[in-house]
């Protein structure tokens, strides 16, 4: 499921910094407040901080969320800087990170 996307209705990277410090409560305030989604979906978000070698995401199950945590052991997550905003990605994008 986490490895070729399926199952999700929808995939969200949040473009720029995150501070992953965050936890599960401060990622879905987020999502709520500076994306406009309801983090209760059947969807994926994916954030990204500075050390661009790990990332987030963030999962609703039906009865709780499911905080994922990569941290890649060589290399480095192309991610969009530019904009702080949620940008919708496609299930082989999503392979491709």
């Amino acid at each position: 499921m986490f490895n070729d996307a399926t199952g999700f209705d929808r995939i969200f990277i949040a473009c720029g910094y995150t501070d992953l410090r965050r936890g599960i409560d401060g990622l879905a305030r987020i999502v709520e407040s500076e994306f406009c989604l309801d983090p209760f979906q059947n969807i994926l978000l994916l954030f990204c901080g500075k050390r661009t070698d790990r990332i987030k995401g963030l999962l609703w199950e039906g009865d709780g969320f499911v905080l994922l945590n990569k941290r890649l052991e060589d290399g480095k997550f192309q991610w969009p800087r530019s904009k702080k905003e949620a940008k919708e990605i496609t299930q082989r994008q999503f392979r491709w990170l």
